[in-house]
């Protein structure tokens, strides 16, 4: 967490964003996290049943749709890099170290895996929580 706000020399490599843009970003990205963390396990703690079903799936829905949109090309992205049509992906150079093709298949995987998982999670908390929310009567639904 201490790399976040002091991450010593320029992590954003001369690039055109200052210190605070940076700092910024990963503060969002790990206050998503935390969030994202925070839903899911409500999904399956009894007192989140007292919770409205959207307070729950909005956030899961659009986690599910930004990890599709970021997992989906990268399992794409892995297939060309693993047969060797673009050994660098598709930004990438073509002449990348090993370690940084060892590392663009990882990270590809990983947004692959959260994306299976939490839209997983979703489809299930959505079929479960759907019965659930106040019952109307016979006399109401006329």
């Amino acid at each position: 967490m201490i790399l976040v706000f002091f991450p010593g020399d320029d992590p954003t490599g001369d690039g055109p964003w200052d210190m605070r843009a940076y700092v910024i970003f990963n503060v969002v990205l790990i206050s998503m996290s935390a969030i994202g963390a925070a839903v899911v396990l409500a999904t399956v703690r009894p007192p989140a049943r007292h919770l409205p079903r959207w307070l729950l799936l909005a956030p899961l829905l659009c986690g599910s749709v930004l990890l599709v949109i970021r997992g989906v090309p990268g399992v794409a992205e892995n297939l060309l890099m693993v047969t060797g049509v673009r050994r660098g992906g598709f930004m990438g150079a073509a002449d990348i170290s090993t370690g940084e093709f060892w590392t663009g298949i990882g990270i590809n995987t990983y947004f692959f895996t959260g994306a299976v998982l939490l839209l997983g999670t979703t489809v299930s908390y959505g079929r479960r929580s759907a019965g659930r929310g106040p019952r109307r009567s016979a006399d109401q639904v006329r």
